[in-house]
């Protein structure tokens, strides 16, 4: 390439051909393109009332509800577009949604939640396994497991009670700053993965937002 000349694209076509110049080209490509995550992600969530029906709720309506269920519980903003997210993998990874969305909030979100949205879809068992032929207890196998009790108190209260169509959920606006706030982290930032874990209910906070 001549000076002055701008790459609009890189020169190989086999990976092992490529040069400083074609992988920083990529590189700056790659961190713009990242930007835009959290607007795809935010569209994908409107994609969910295409996915599995049946329910008196959407996947959509029932994903929101979940996390307005977490803001009015006064959880922290790592729970609540977790919560948001749990089901987003419901259109394109129907056989392990659950480990789907855990993988797209592992760069971003702390420890506690990516495992307890990568485990829910096992917890969620003990409500319905034994009316499919399914294994009512898969969640045993986590027993003693430091987020155990988290992921059956993510289930309890928010994920398994999120099928009613009289419930006033909150919109998908509503937690639009949220999820653009907690995608614009730096990716794998141990000081966002690593963070101390918290309560999935803050009585405190909750009563703030109630209130306001």
């Amino acid at each position: 390439m001549e000076w002055g000349q701008t790459m609009d694209q890189v020169k190989f076509v086999r990976m092992k051909d490529g040069d400083q110049e074609d992988y920083e080209f990529l590189s700056r490509h790659e961190a713009e393109f990242m930007q835009g995550t959290a607007g795809r992600l935010l569209q994908a969530m409107q994609d969910l009332d295409e996915s599995l029906s049946g329910y008196q709720v959407t996947r959509l309506g029932h994903s929101l509800q979940t996390a307005t269920r977490a803001w009015r519980d006064g959880a922290d903003i790592d729970w609540v577009v977790s919560a948001l997210l749990h089901d987003i993998g419901d259109i394109y990874a129907p056989c392990n949604h659950d480990e789907y969305a855990a993988t797209v909030l592992r760069p971003y979100v702390r420890e506690q939640c990516r495992w307890v949205v990568e485990k829910h879809g096992d917890f969620q068992l003990i409500y319905y396994g034994h009316h499919i032929g399914g294994n009512s207890d898969k969640r045993n196998r986590y027993r003693g497991h430091r987020y155990f009790d988290d992921c059956a108190e993510f289930c309890e209260r928010w994920d398994q009670a999120s099928f009613d169509p009289e419930y006033d959920s909150l919109p998908l606006s509503f937690f639009e700053p949220m999820v653009h706030e907690v995608f614009a982290r730096v990716p794998h930032d141990p000081a966002f993965l690593e963070s101390a874990d918290q309560p999935l209910v803050d009585p405190a906070m909750a009563a703030r937002r109630v209130s306001g």
